[in-house]
């Protein structure tokens, strides 16, 4: 029998920060959010039994590696735990949840402690555009190349176009959306920030061309910010539903997941793109392995979707890529509303990376918290209501690792 794995809850720290300016390093920002996610759950750092980080590039932004060995100097109690850190560029902390969920269902340990944490606003922009580009192939990508990624999304961006046909519209229609729904999360990056579809349509010293097309309103943010989670065993949660006065089945918690890997070269991938129906075929398999460890047939079953939108086009391909639309017809969704908050399937309701922002290596931890926060009818003023199942699709690089979870509850 497959042991089910919960989420207890977590904290993530105000994304609008900038924590250089601050003065404060990385080992503050765990410091804050291992503060607030053993308040708002009330577990005690003596319950814990191991710890995952995930974090993308803490040698490059922050001159600091061995992640894991951090949190242990937080509290007494945590010291000699089991602890690593993964590395996974945008999908680390999604990484570090599956090993977690792991050790859970294998009846190794009853509570773990899940981290993502990245700072990246101690470089300036150029310098950070090279280190980003380390998620790909950075000698045979990125080297020398100004701002790689807007470009190598711009590749994906060419692909649909050719294939399917892309208006440009639809691509602001999505950033507009990410951008409305940010202003209602009080921890997202541009929640005081102007935006409208007017503006995410238009060009210029306002809203510069970063790639080829991609415009500045189509890319995620640059973002300082920690986020924690706590996945465990169902005893545990027994005991734990009991303590604060709980209902088992209200506790949200890992209903299926998916995990594949993509060649890390995009011309590779544009290769595969070609010749496949879902032009990134290795996320639509993270998708449907997702929806049948979870027993549900498709996005018809699902209550809302947190996705990883690094650009516009992205969340664009996700649409497809989950189901909600035929390949090449995204579009429909985006016209009839489908995507927006009071839509049939709301997608990113927390602003994703757009709106939320993109500390890489905390996003897929903050994706789960939100799903999280979703399913468990906790997600304030961008609550989808009636929220009963989430997914979450978290991928590294230029859709190289791709990871998905589908969060649930009441079953």
């Amino acid at each position: 029998m497959v042991r089910r794995t919960f989420i207890l809850g977590g904290y993530q720290t105000d994304f609008a920060r900038n924590w250089t300016k601050e003065g404060k390093g990385i080992m503050a920002m765990i410091r804050e959010v291992l503060d607030g996610g053993f308040s708002k759950t009330g577990i005690d750092p003596g319950d814990i039994d191991s710890v995952h980080v995930g974090n993308f590039a803490g040698e490059l932004y922050a001159m600091q590696a061995h992640l894991g060995a951090f949190v242990c100097n937080y509290h007494p109690a945590l010291r000699g735990l089991p602890t690593s850190r993964h590395e996974a560029a945008c999908a680390s902390s999604s990484i570090a949840a599956l090993m977690a969920r792991t050790e859970i269902e294998a009846g190794t340990y009853d509570l773990s402690l899940v981290m993502g944490v990245e700072l990246m606003k101690s470089v300036d922009s150029k310098t950070g555009g090279s280190y980003l580009g380390t998620a790909a192939w950075y000698e045979k990508e990125c080297a020398g190349v100004e701002f790689p990624f807007p470009k190598l999304f711009d590749r994906l961006y060419d692909v649909y176009d050719k294939k399917y046909g892309v208006n440009y519209e639809h691509l602001a229609r999505i950033s507009a959306v990410n951008y409305d729904n940010a202003k209602r999360n009080p921890n997202a990056q541009t929640r005081g920030w102007y935006m409208n579809l007017q503006h995410a349509c238009s060009s210029g010293s306002y809203n510069r061309v970063i790639g080829k097309r991609l415009r500045a309103s189509d890319c995620s943010q640059v973002t300082d910010g920690a986020v924690a989670i706590f996945l465990a065993s169902e005893e545990y949660t027994r005991g734990y539903a009991k303590r604060t006065g709980k209902k088992l089945e209200d506790i949200p918690y890992i209903q299926g997941w998916g995990h594949r890997t993509a060649p890390i070269l995009f011309d590779e991938k544009e290769k595969e793109a070609i010749a496949n129906e879902y032009p990134l075929p290795h996320t639509r398999g993270a998708v449907t392995d997702a929806y049948r460890r979870a027993g549900i047939t498709g996005a018809g079953e699902l209550s809302c979707i947190e996705t990883h939108d690094c650009f516009s086009i992205t969340e664009y391909a996700a649409i497809e890529h989950f189901g909600l639309a035929d390949p090449g017809e995204a579009y429909r969704r985006i016209d009839d509303g489908t995507i927006e908050i009071g839509g049939s399937c709301p997608v990113n309701p927390s602003g994703g990376l757009i709106g939320c922002g993109h500390p890489v290596g905390a996003t897929g931890a903050r994706q789960l918290l939100d799903a999280y926060l979703q399913v468990s009818g906790n997600a304030g003023a961008y609550q989808v209501e009636g929220a009963k199942r989430a997914a979450v699709l978290n991928i590294g690089g230029s859709a190289t690792t791709n990871v998905v979870h589908i969060i649930g509850r009441g079953e």
